[in-house]
């Protein structure tokens, strides 16, 4: 009879660390982060903007079942590159330079990247630490020393290689609270970063278009100083005729050296948005200069979208609501402080006298513990941090609202200017029209003899003001269109925010 023998593998027997090690990640995969956890302040968003009454607005439609929707940052909005609605070529190669050129935007940008470092050097709080040493030493004693055996060896050699671990596990949620901290910083960093892109680019916008208008009155002043130039060399050969009177001539000098101081006063404020110009491209002031180019574009429309939207769309109320969110984590952290700090340690290696027996079995040597440490008395400084942390939340919530009331109050304000501007374009084009028709008569009555040449200066002097004011009113109204662009926040939404 055959007998059947069992064999039995001998398990690996687990050291010390690993069990503490093993225990602890697990302990702490249970463990949910002490304080409150985040949600975004609350908004009500308006169901739809009180001004959309002028025709460069392409405002949204009213759904069927009368309830608005929520905000979807990627229907009817600005996308990208919002300047390109404009279609001008020379603002597009302008705009496009400040990305890779402004030096404001670079600094906003390595401010961003050392936010997002930030992450990084905390979240590594999370791991353990391990250090290494290696230590030769060579000693010699005194033979005079106390109790000294004359037999012994005055010198040996002592070699050590060791290691270290030490590990803080997160049981109460400090470290994760304070990632996501670091988290929320990085992403108000990375707001502010395209708030400055949207502000640089929307003045480069406002300034260009600004210059043009500066260039409409330079082309105006000019056709009129050469109008006046005539009229004055007509006076002039009137008063040889013995028809016109030296007060005529004198007049019209008068009109025309005004409208020439008026040409050169264009020419100064043009100077000034070139070289601002200029420097936003981040080009060489001394070589850059912009070829004249009146404002002759037609004003385009701009998609407004639903008023909800403009919570997703805005950097400035996205930077406003990531930092009251890393607000809310400082709280965690503050509570973390009422638990005891637990800490886990470890040690081992080699020491030796002899290189030969320097790593060998016999040589090893290792250690492992374990801390914990509460704080009993601070006098309540604990209380009042926590206290500070909640009243910090609170603040930064409340800057967030106002930042969004903020928001809708820009909104607003840009659109009954654009709604304002047009009829008021639309009255001063009647307002050209009938002074253009005053000045042709009054020139006529003068040609025949019928007026004095007061009159027609008069006249020439109101079509000119009114034709200023015309060019002055366009100019107006691209400065809204594009302070509307940059207060509906541009072409960015929340979804670019790093996560």
């Amino acid at each position: 009879m055959r007998m059947r023998r069992t064999f039995f593998r001998r398990r690996p027997r687990q050291s010390p660390a690993a069990v503490a090690v093993l225990f602890a990640v697990a302990v702490l995969a249970g463990c949910k982060p002490v304080g409150p956890n985040y949600n975004r302040p609350a908004y009500q968003a308006p169901n739809a903007y009180k001004e959309t009454g002028a025709s460069s607005v392409v405002a949204p439609p009213n759904p069927a079942n009368g309830g608005w929707q929520p905000a979807n940052p990627s229907d009817g909005m600005l996308k990208g590159k919002w300047w390109e609605i404009y279609q001008d070529p020379q603002l597009n190669a302008l705009e496009e330079r400040i990305a890779t050129t402004n030096v404001q935007l670079r600094q906003a940008v390595e401010t961003y990247l050392a936010a997002r470092d930030q992450i990084a050097v905390v979240r590594a709080n999370l791991y353990p630490t391990v250090s290494a040493n290696v230590a030769p030493t060579e000693e010699k004693f005194s033979k005079n020393q106390p109790l000294f055996n004359k037999s012994d060896s005055t010198v040996f050699a002592d070699l050590n290689l060791g290691a270290q671990a030490s590990w803080e596990p997160d049981f109460w949620g400090r470290i994760r609270r304070s990632v996501e901290q670091a988290r929320a910083s990085a992403q108000a960093s990375a707001a502010d970063l395209a708030n400055i892109d949207l502000s640089l680019h929307a003045e480069m916008a406002a300034d260009y278009f600004a210059l043009r208008g500066l260039d409409s009155q330079i082309r105006l002043l000019t056709d009129t100083v050469a109008d006046l130039e005539r009229q004055l060399d007509l006076t002039e050969r009137r008063l040889k005729g013995g028809v016109a009177t030296d007060v005529d001539v004198a007049q019209a000098q008068t009109q025309l050296e005004t409208v020439r101081a008026q040409l050169v006063d264009a020419g100064v404020a043009r100077a000034q948005y070139e070289h601002a110009i200029g420097t936003l491209a981040n080009y060489n002031l001394h070589g850059f200069s912009i070829p004249p180019s009146p404002l002759d574009l037609a004003l385009p429309r701009i998609p407004l979208g639903i008023p909800s939207q403009l919570l997703e769309r805005r950097p400035d109320i996205a930077a406003a609501e990531r930092r009251a969110a890393a607000a809310n984590a400082q709280i965690g952290i503050a509570v973390s402080a009422f638990y005891p700090t637990i800490s886990l340690g470890a040690s081992g290696g080699f020491q030796s006298t002899s290189p030969g027996t320097w790593i060998q079995g016999p040589s090893s040597m290792w250690t492992l513990g374990a801390q914990a440490a509460e704080l009993l008395f601070d006098a309540g400084q604990r209380h009042v941090l926590t206290d500070q942390a909640r009243h910090a939340y609170e603040a930064q919530a409340d800057a967030y609202r106002n930042t969004v009331f903020q928001s809708f109050e820009d909104v607003e304000d840009q659109l009954s200017s654009l709604r304002i501007l047009e009829q008021e374009s639309s009255v001063e084009a009647k307002a050209v029209a009938a002074a253009r028709h005053s000045f042709d008569l009054s020139n006529q009555r003068y040609k025949g003899g019928v007026t004095s040449y007061l009159e027609v200066l008069t006249a020439e002097a109101t079509l000119l003001d009114d034709q200023r004011s015309a060019i002055d009113i366009e100019s107006r109204q691209f400065a809204a269109s594009v302070g509307l662009v940059r207060a509906l926040g541009g072409g960015w939404d929340v979804t670019q925010l790093p996560k």
